[in-house]
């Protein structure tokens, strides 16, 4: 395995205006992995959670997603402690619409005005005056959907938020959304392994949304030796994950991978997937592959 590191390599995974008007390096760090078992209170170890976020913009990453269920709020309190004053290049996108019981336990919970709440709290334990992308983390089957998003399109008007996106949806919840109010990101679940949201994904590259797919390095049985990723791996010195990356980074120019981690040298390892460049052929075998 080559990480084959430069000095900020999320740099070569290019660029993308979220909203058309918030620019983020495209490979960035997705931040649920540096709470506690179960996604549930602190890290064993914060110091290290703390210079893994530190890390991350040392490599250039300039997109952190976190969300206030993340601890619940840990997530949050660790990224301000670790990088407030923010660098003016940094955007960090943060989530509501899950509450929390207990470790992995999930419900979604979409009442305006605990969507309000959320972000009030989320702005103030991230130290924000504005959250650049506020996302709805799972429409609430229980509450009008234009409820939902109507709190959030009001915050927006208040400057609290700049942009609205959505998490786990169909394309047709999509279009509903974006009837109620501007959609600039999804977050599906989508990887090299599990590509269900290939319509979503496409649906937003006709409409330039932001697409951020969710546990982005999963390679199943893709990884195993003698495996398809493995005569690729060895051409490029590359590990799995960092080709199951360059693969998204490849696949669209909408695409935003957050690949998610509490150890520095994971961080390395998958940042460094920015550089990996596969031909033409390398990535339609892997997408035929799959």
């Amino acid at each position: 395995m080559a990480t084959n590191i430069s000095e900020q390599p999320a740099k070569a995974s290019g660029t993308y205006r979220i909203g058309g008007d918030v620019t983020v390096n495209r490979l960035g760090y997705g931040a649920m992995q540096i709470t506690g078992p179960g996604v549930w209170g602190d890290p064993k170890d914060p110091a290290e959670a703390v210079r893994v976020l530190r890390r991350a913009i040392e490599l250039g990453v300039t997109f952190i997603d976190t969300a206030d269920s993340y601890g619940p709020f840990v997530s949050e309190l660790l990224i301000r402690e670790a990088l407030h004053p923010y660098a003016d290049d940094l955007v960090i996108a943060t989530k509501a619409g899950l509450s929390r019981s207990g470790p992995g336990d999930w419900r979604p919970l979409g009442r305006p005005e605990y969507l309000r709440q959320q972000c009030e709290l989320s702005l103030r334990h991230l130290g924000l005056d504005s959250i650049p992308l506020y996302q709805l983390h799972r429409i609430d089957s229980k509450v009008p959907l234009a409820d939902q998003l109507g709190e959030l399109a009001l915050l927006r008007d208040e400057g609290k938020i700049q942009h609205i996106g959505l998490s786990e949806v169909s394309v047709a919840q999509i279009e509903e959304s974006r009837a109620i109010t501007t959609i600039a990101s999804v977050q599906n679940l989508y990887n090299l392994a599990n590509r269900s949201a290939e319509d979503v994904l496409e649906y937003c590259e006709r409409n330039d949304i932001a697409f951020i797919p969710w546990f982005p390095i999963a390679t199943g049985e893709l990884a195993r030796p003698g495996g398809p990723l493995d005569a690729i791996s060895t051409a490029h010195g590359a590990s799995p994950a960092q080709l199951a990356l360059a693969w998204l980074l490849r696949r669209s120019p909408v695409m935003l991978p957050i690949p998610g981690t509490s150890s520095v040298a994971h961080l390395e390892e998958n940042v460094g997937a920015a550089d990996v460049r596969l031909t033409d052929d390398e990535f339609e075998a892997l997408a035929k592959a799959s």
